[in-house]
């Protein structure tokens, strides 16, 4: 059987999945492109958690170390899957959607060029910024070095992170979430049962404390990448990486116009959990375990929307590309309502029992007390937070980024200030830092929604 032959189903899948995105019911689609993706969320929720269980187990110390670097951790994620990756996505989208198949497939290697790149230099700053990044946020101690230890074991394969998602995002953005998903999920097992023997070893084995956490995930990172990579040189996917396209800059540009904007944004929106933590570290470290956990949840929130939100990529990125600006602004408001009711129904949970949450992983009274705090009073504003969140995926499939940018920049000033103000007013009150965090939720659902209220554009 010849090449041809065997990427025949490839392609016919492919054109299936674009007849879909472009005439198919709104709802049924979005549901349909957000299942996979929510499966792979859940399953790293999963980790997440199971990790999180598993460092509690090392003391309040880890715990407070873990808190300094998950901010960092996200940032990266949210990064490379949802700001460069969210550039990837729709620049794919985006030229499928105007019939342009080489012109996709010319992105997908521009895609592991710029992955390859940031990956690195990432894990240049972090690994020697270490020291100062935790102590400016306020590790101290036991706690700082738990930090150092934890992050110099995962930002050691900080370009597997950035290349797992880029890959992953080429594949997205043709409309495959099943691939990216079902291998995401996979190595998710392998997490599972790598990260407890490492951090508490298993016969001759020794443990490695928080650093084996680190190290189990850089190895689940080196998986996917690998078999990602595979599927898409082989052209597996809908779209096919291959080194015969010479890079040029009018497709970085493409990808980066959006890309860079976003991942500036992912910055301002990180910056905010780094503001919040530098005040609550000023309190105690058993203060900041329990803000750390209950942040937790709120972080949960975000890969729940970006289950969702790399569907409204693809569906309003391939629909503007064909010139469907009506319907992509219909499947940008459908996505958005139904990524605020699943995150308000988690907040309202959340927000009822905080210690359900917050007593799987520690006994200390003051981090529960912190953390319970929080979820009272942040976690009932998650719908604002699942609104804004997925009308900005939605912009990034119309390829305008200023007003999302916009937003982010803007609920950073409000949440410093709010921070600020609140910590002057009333020192050491978490009730009052809570509430300037929830203010801030509000204003940015608030700006996210204007591009989507006016008339056809």
């Amino acid at each position: 059987m010849n090449q041809a032959a065997t990427l025949r189903p490839a392609a016919n899948a492919a054109q299936a999945r674009s007849r879909m995105i472009l005439h198919g019911p709104v709802l049924p689609t979005i549901l349909k492109l957000a299942a996979p993706n929510l499966v792979v969320m859940l399953a790293q929720a999963l980790a997440n958690f199971l990790e999180s269980y598993y460092v509690g187990l090392i003391g309040v110390d880890a715990l407070a170390g873990a808190a300094l670097v998950f901010p960092l951790v996200m940032l990266l994620m949210m990064m490379s899957g949802g700001g460069i990756g969210g550039g990837i996505s729709s620049a794919v989208a985006r030229a499928l959607g105007a019939g342009q198949q080489d012109k996709a497939d010319a992105l997908a290697l521009h895609a592991v060029v710029i992955g390859l790149a940031l990956g690195l230099l990432c894990s240049v700053i972090l690994l020697a910024g270490g020291p100062a990044i935790y102590r400016a946020m306020g590790g101290e101690g036991a706690g700082l070095a738990a930090a150092l230890a934890y992050s110099n074991a995962i930002f050691i394969g900080a370009v597997f992170l950035w290349l797992m998602n880029c890959l992953s995002s080429v594949l997205r953005g043709s409309g495959n979430m099943l691939l990216p998903a079902a291998v995401m999920t996979g190595g998710i097992p392998m997490l599972l049962v790598l990260s407890p023997v490492l951090i508490f070893g298993v016969g001759p084995l020794p443990g490695l404390g928080i650093a084996g956490a680190g190290l189990a995930l850089a190895s689940y990172y080196l998986l996917a990448t690998v078999v990602l990579l595979i599927s898409l040189l082989r052209g597996r996917g809908g779209v096919q990486l291959s080194l015969k396209h010479p890079l040029r800059r009018a497709l970085f540009a493409e990808i980066l116009g959006v890309g860079a904007w976003s991942s500036l944004n992912t910055v301002f929106s990180n910056l905010c959990v780094v503001v919040s933590t530098f005040f609550v570290a000023r309190t105690s470290m058993e203060a900041l375990a329990g803000f750390g956990l209950g942040i937790r949840i709120e972080y949960l929130q975000i890969p729940i929307v970006f289950g969702i939100g790399t569907g409204l990529v693809a569906m309003v990125g391939m629909n503007m590309g064909a010139g469907q600006v009506a319907r992509a602004r219909r499947i940008a408001w459908t996505g958005a309502l139904v990524a605020a009711a699943v995150t308000e129904t988690v907040g309202l949970a959340a927000a009822l029992f905080p210690e359900a949450w917050l007593g799987l992983f520690t006994s200390d009274p003051q981090a529960i007390a912190t953390g319970a705090v929080y979820l009272r009073t942040v976690a009932p504003a998650y719908g604002f937070l699942g609104l804004g969140l997925a009308l900005y995926f939605a912009a990034q499939g119309t390829g305008r980024m200023i007003v999302p940018m916009l937003a982010g920049v803007s609920r950073f000033v409000v949440l410093a200030l709010g921070c600020s103000l609140m910590a002057w007013l009333y020192p050491g009150n978490i009730h009052a830092l809570c509430a300037a965090l929830t203010v801030a939720l509000v204003v940015y659902a608030a700006l996210m929604s204007l591009p989507w209220l006016g008339a056809r554009r």
